[in-house]
């Protein structure tokens, strides 16, 4: 009667422990959306923002145009680059002119020379004098190459005045209008790009073990009634020790829903 009561026992405790384990909620974190790809979108060149295209909240494609540059210091920089090109060209015109002389010259004092109207010592000398020039011609011809070659990098920098977006997202910061002053290197826009998002949460020390890099988890976005399947990327240790928590990072495939950085969301770890 007795071990029937123990092993009557051991089996109702081995039922409420699989129930426990069956029933058991797991953890339920609390997090935000956010992008793996934020672009700060500033400018190579001084000059007024002319022509802005977005504004906040805009959502933008790859290569759209968001503003424009107007640059006063590439077109004094076109001016400069074509009046050497123009002095480049005139002193090569002037050399091979001069070279089309003494090779005449030289033509003529070759026929004296054979005459013995000439000596062979004048001869030589206009000989060096041509060589001397067709050195001088070839050095023109390269100085106005140099010339056409900066202009076409200057007309290059053209393209950079005309700012586009580097890939498709969200216009989340706007720090500058059209009429003000853009200084190369201070951001005008920032563009998310919402084709990488990832929800990102925090979790206890004492939970960590519950959670490991490419474990699948349930994620959830209750403001789109959003239901879905992710798997946590990353696990990064905060950067205050006190804390004793882990910050989470979970990508997510969003389908089409429209879910944006910020967005309050869910993650539910087994």
């Amino acid at each position: 009667m007795k071990k029937l009561l123990l092993g009557l026992i051991f089996t109702v405790n081995c039922i409420f422990a699989a129930n426990a384990a069956a029933a058991a909620p797991g953890i339920e974190l609390s997090g935000s959306v956010v992008s793996d790809n934020q672009k700060m979108i500033t400018s190579r060149f001084m000059g007024f923002i002319k022509n802005m295209k977005v504004s906040e909240g805009d959502i933008v494609k790859k290569g759209d145009l968001l503003y424009e540059i107007d640059s006063k210091e590439i077109e004094a920089a076109v001016k400069q680059v074509d009046l050497a090109i123009s002095q480049a060209k005139l002193a090569l015109m002037m050399n091979e002119n001069q070279l089309n002389n003494i090779l005449t010259n030289l033509a003529r004092n070759k026929r004296l020379y054979k005459k013995g109207m000439v000596s062979k010592f004048q001869l030589e000398n206009m000989e060096l004098a041509a060589k001397n020039m067709k050195d001088m011609v070839e050095l023109a011809k390269k100085q106005v190459a140099q010339a056409e070659a900066q202009k076409e990098s200057v007309l290059n920098q053209y393209k950079y005045l005309k700012i586009k977006a580097p890939n498709d997202g969200v216009i989340v910061m706007k720090r500058a209008k059209e009429g003000e002053m853009q200084i190369p290197g201070m951001p005008v826009l920032m563009l998310t790009d919402l084709s990488s998002l990832k929800i990102v949460t925090e979790i206890s020390e004492s939970n960590l073990r519950f959670a490991q890099i490419g474990k699948k988890v349930k994620v959830e976005i209750p403001s789109i009634g959003y239901k879905g399947e992710g798997t946590i990327s990353a696990i990064v240790p905060s950067s205050n020790p006190m804390t004793h928590k882990f910050k989470i990072k979970v990508k997510f495939d969003k389908g089409d829903k429209m879910v944006f950085p910020g967005m309050y969301a869910k993650v539910y770890i087994k």
